[in-house]
């Protein structure tokens, strides 16, 4: 009762920055739309969705008017994917982590080692892979939403303050993980202490030393100065932090076929940008780290060190067919068909 409630007070807090705050706005478009993003401002998701506004008011000519909201300002992710459900908001970032607990075939993007390092191929997989968006896209409509987008923010580092190159030295390391169960499974495999606490946590739990250590694209670590608590960055190609990117289902579905084409070209368009813009912030913010941390070591594993991972993970695929809901197996097969089809 107390859940509906909230989601109910923030849907009418989202109309009433509307109503108050962009009456301006309002009054030049025809369409307006609300978006919400699990980051903040000038983050991978940021950058985004402002190509994605961009490019629906351009192809539009001002027709459609999108407000963006930033990580925190309407609640959990588990409330803004309620708030997307219900239609207060329109589209919305909708990363595995938290979707899993609502469609849990989406944590095959929590799977280590099942994406190929290869940026141009991951590119392919994620943006072209048809057996995996169609496989996905009925999980996602059962659940009141329309799968759009997957979107890769960058390979997940890991940070500690010990090195980390073998699945030993993650043995009573107390190391902070979204609440995914893949997640979980995946570094309890490596022997580590799992924690799952809030995002906006990580840095005084570094600080306090809750927890050991923990990972992030380096866009990430260095925006919210998690290398001040930590000695070691360290690179293992296990999983890219991936993200995808959601409508209501029914209002998709009913939009005009004309206004439905503009948020496809929209998409495409901020597709193209954003993963060519991933490495170009990624490398900016590990340079900027090491710059105001110069004493911080990075290491990145070598293949020998990564096949000892790879062996660890191999349990963990196979407790994703048991905790990944009906369609597991199905959207698995998807995911390799397409890895498989771009790797050949």
């Amino acid at each position: 009762m107390f859940r509906k409630l909230t989601i109910k007070l923030l849907a009418l807090a989202v109309g009433c920055s509307l109503v108050f705050g962009l009456a301006v706005q309002a009054s030049a478009a025809e369409y307006i739309w609300r978006c919400a993003l699990e980051e903040i401002d000038g983050s991978m998701q940021d950058h985004y969705a402002e190509k994605f506004v961009e490019l629906l008011e351009k192809k539009s000519d001002g027709k459609i008017h999108v407000d963006l909201y930033y990580y925190g300002q309407l609640g959990t992710s588990e409330q803004i994917t309620e708030l997307l459900q219900d239609g207060s908001v329109q589209f919305a970032f909708q990363s595995p982590g938290h979707l899993g607990s609502y469609i849990p075939e989406v944590q095959v993007f929590s799977i280590h080692y099942l994406f190929p390092p290869d940026k141009d191929l991951l590119k392919k997989v994620l943006t072209q892979g048809k057996h995996t968006y169609n496989t996905l896209q009925k999980y996602y409509n059962k659940n009141e939403l329309e799968l759009l987008s997957v979107i890769e923010e960058g390979w997940q580092i890991w940070t500690a303050n010990k090195p980390l190159r073998k699945p030993s030295d993650f043995e009573g390391i107390k190391f902070r993980v979204m609440a995914s169960p893949m997640l979980i499974e995946a570094y309890r495999a490596y022997g580590a202490n799992v924690s799952t606490l809030p995002y906006s946590e990580i840095y005084s739990a570094l600080q306090l030393g809750m927890i050991d250590a923990q990972t992030q694209p380096f866009f990430a670590i260095e925006e919210m100065k998690f290398y001040e608590q930590q000695k070691y960055m360290i690179k293992a190609y296990q999983l890219p932090f991936i993200a995808t990117f959601a409508a209501n289902h029914e209002f998709y579905q009913g939009l005009p076929d004309d206004i439905k084409k503009i948020v496809q070209e929209a998409i495409k368009g901020a597709n193209e940008y954003i993963f060519d813009f991933e490495d170009s912030l990624n490398q900016k913010r590990k340079k900027k780290i090491m710059k105001k941390k110069p004493d911080i070591e990075y290491i990145k594993l070598t293949e020998e060190e990564i096949a000892a991972f790879k062996e660890k993970a191999k349990a963990v695929q196979e407790k994703y067919l048991e905790i990944g809901g009906k369609g597991a197996q199905e959207v698995l097969d998807a995911v390799k068909k397409d890895v498989e089809a771009v790797s050949n």
